[in-house]
């Protein structure tokens, strides 16, 4: 039951933050110069960093899990603040929209990435054309056939920039690797990249014209935007160009940033042209140039130098990424990139990477804290995007104590060898009866399907192609020796995507249906496998991700710092990624310009009296995330329904329960939304909550819950 207390417990959790009286972030045309970086309290810096596929949990019993194999950060974080281990990422789990929904603390369908890391959608030509989600803030989805922002709000405009109140506040924001901070790309086309920041002809553009891998080095993956402080690394900088952010809540004019390592390197190191890894050798490509080494190069010793160079000369705000660990990166100097092999639960390549990883986690500790940057002054936070299925069998012990496993393609599921590696490869035209109308894929171990023609979700020949999926079954080497396992987890159309957050304002990215797969599936279209057969195995990918399963849906987050206590491991807090950006938000003492999906982690709070606040409390933040969350109670209730509807042959049925659905999402959006507005309003904007209004949302959200999970049980 919801106390009367609620409304002053939640303002004076919020106070044990420093957000009451929260710094405002309002542009202007021309800022107004800081003489430094004016955040609120006792942080001075903070230090975003977020993993690549990359595990609290064991993937095997007998292997220790990724961050056991990275003592000196698992200690750092267990030991100085709060680890929360049942975190959760958004749907579908990648990459990209698991990086963007921290960086924002918006769903999908308020960022944009309601699929990644590519997407499908209707072109205005009639066609099904793919996108990459990896794009610079303000690119498009595409030029000619969707011209609509790639990163989109509800109301059609480019979504907000995480940056922004940092930069207003006087702040340098130094991004490393994270997704669409930095530069993704070096095309010279009139909308690329290159063409926008830096002009046609100008000497920037005829070098990514001329060499393009060279142009990737010196422009893409590293970036600052600076703010307004006098001391700031713009300011003088004949380098620095326009931070261009038109859609911007409250304007964003006058700023300007460094993009690319030919730029910041200089800025950050007294001119130097390198950048010197943690351990002591300069970050270069795989041919050897000084700056970004490639996204599959950001390997700790890379990543952790970059920011820990940024942060000791006088950039206070660093974002990081780190290459996936599960995958063995190897330099190829014939193309001047990395490549990249799926690595089992203790195979050699794996522990040194991990091995490396730690070394490079030492070492950036040591040496911040030498130049006084340490938890008594430093915001440290450490995620990961996204959890991860091991597509694979068992490893065989090996005299150095690791595990192998078979690296080679398998056509014959029935015979793979017990310790075969890759993800099962199937080709679902081929596999689909006849007449099946064209369609592609967003190939995944949970695909969107786009039928050719958009048709309405309704059409019959739709309504077929999800019972067909839906009653599947295909060989699976690593379930009973390859016998037939059925392909579906779990279904969903337009109306149920709707309710997970996976429709934005791009009505053309909305797929068909979206099918949920078996997670050591890779599902295709138009393209055969290269493995010997439909289905196969090949070893090239084994860590699948995107799915409804927990181990792919349960990550990890940290936090260390001024405001955060040290409690160690936190297995009970139920969390997801939306809740970094509010927290990081309060503790620094800004805010953003919109409301957030998430709300702040005030389980981690130092203070008895934020603690108390939290008992007290945040029964109404709970019910909110079980209301909105895509991995909790409402929207997993009401994808089993969805999926009954899906597979039912009673189209009377299907219609039923659909529009039972859609009368359940137009119910949970607005009281979610009154929900997250009210919790935001009182974080933020120190406006208490009316004790009879917490009441009456109470009652509708646990209504909302109940009448959910009874149209589970009848669909």
């Amino acid at each position: 039951m919801v106390r009367k207390t609620l409304a002053a417990a939640l303002v004076v959790a919020a106070a044990s933050f420093a957000v009451v009286g929260a710094r405002t972030t309002v542009g202007s045309a021309s800022p107004a110069a800081n003489a430094t970086c004016q955040l609120n309290g006792q942080v001075k810096h903070v230090v975003n960093l977020v993993f690549d596929n990359t595990h609290y949990r064991r993937d095997r019993p007998n292997v220790p899990s990724d961050l056991e194999q990275m003592p000196h950060l698992l200690n750092f974080l267990k030991s100085n603040g709060t680890l929360f281990t049942n975190d959760h990422t958004v749907l579908i789990s990648h990459t990209s929209n698991g990086i963007l929904s921290m960086l924002t603390g918006l769903y999908p369908d308020r960022n944009g990435m309601t699929v990644g890391n590519s997407y499908g959608f209707f072109g205005n030509d009639g066609a099904t054309h793919f996108s990459s989600s990896f794009k610079y803030w303000t690119d498009q989805v595409d030029a000619t056939f969707d011209p609509k922002p790639n990163m989109i709000t509800l109301g059609g405009k480019n979504t907000p920039a995480p940056w922004v109140p940092f930069t207003r506040a006087g702040c340098d924001v130094g991004g490393v690797g994270t997704a669409n901070i930095e530069l993704e790309n070096t095309a010279t086309n009139a909308t690329g990249d290159m063409t926008k920041v830096f002009g046609a002809n100008s000497p920037e553009w005829n070098e990514a014209a001329s060499n393009p891998q060279l142009a990737q080095t010196d422009f893409v993956g590293i970036a600052i935007h600076c703010g307004n402080a006098t001391n700031s690394k713009c300011a003088g900088n004949a380098a620095a160009r326009d931070d261009l952010l038109p859609d911007e809540p409250g304007g964003y004019t006058g700023f300007k940033a460094l993009y690319g390592t030919k730029y910041v390197d200089p800025a950050i190191t007294g001119g130097k042209p390198c950048v010197n890894a943690t351990d002591g050798t300069p970050i270069t490509d795989p041919v050897g140039n000084c700056g970004f080494p490639g996204f599959d190069g950001m390997f700790a010793q890379n990543t952790l130098g970059y920011a820990e160079t940024m942060l000791e000369n006088g950039v206070p705000v660093v974002y990081g990424y780190f290459s996936d660990i599960h995958d063995c990166h190897q330099p190829n100097t014939t193309t001047d990139s990395y490549v990249s092999t799926a690595q089992g639960p203790g195979e050699a390549c794996a522990k040194q990477q991990l091995a490396q990883y730690d070394a490079a986690f030492d070492h950036f500790f040591t040496d911040l804290n030498a130049h006084g940057i340490n938890k008594s002054n430093t915001l440290f936070v450490v995620t990961v995007d996204e959890g991860d299925h091991f597509a694979g069998g068992t490893g065989t012990p090996q005299p150095d104590g690791t595990l192998a496993y078979a690296h080679t393609n398998c056509s014959t599921l029935t015979a793979c060898p017990g310790n075969q590696i890759g993800e099962v490869n199937a080709n679902l035209p081929p596999l689909m009866p006849a007449g099946t109308p064209s369609f592609a894929v967003h190939s995944d171990d949970a695909p969107t399907v786009y039928v050719a023609g958009n048709p309405p979700r309704t059409d019959a020949a739709v309504r077929k192609m999800e019972r067909d999926l839906g009653s599947m079954s295909l060989p699976d080497p690593y379930v009973n020796n390859g016998a037939p396992t059925p392909i579906m987890a779990a279904l969903a159309d337009s109306v149920q995507m709707r309710i997970l957050h996976m429709v934005n304002a791009d009505p053309a990215r909305t797929p068909t249906f979206t099918l949920f797969g078996n997670p050591d599936i890779f599902f295709t279209a138009g393209s055969n496998p290269t493995c010997g057969g439909n289905p196969c195995v090949s070893p090239g990918f084994a860590w699948n991700h995107g799915d409804v399963q927990e181990e792919i849906a349960n990550t990890w987050a940290a936090l260390v710092g001024p405001g955060i206590a040290a409690k160690g491991v936190d297995s009970k807090t139920w969390t997801d990624h939306t809740n970094i950006r509010p927290t990081i938000m309060a503790l620094t003492g800004l805010k953003d310009d919109y409301v957030t999906d998430g709300r702040v982690l005030y389980e981690a709070a130092t203070t008895r009296t934020a603690l108390a606040a939290t008992k007290a409390g945040m029964s109404l933040a709970v019910l909110y995330e079980q209301l909105n969350a895509p991995f909790q109670q409402f929207a997993q209730d009401t994808l089993a329904a969805s999926t009954k509807a899906l597979q039912s042959t009673d189209d009377a049925h299907y219609a039923s329960v659909e529009d039972q659905l859609a009368a359940l999402t137009r119910r949970r959006d607005y009281v979610a939304g009154k929900i997250k507005t009210a919790l935001w309003r009182a974080t933020f904007l120190n406006k208490p909550l009316r004790p009879s209004l917490v009441r009456k949302w109470a009652d509708a959200g646990n209504k909302l819950l109940s009448d959910a999970a009874a149209l589970r049980k009848s669909a």
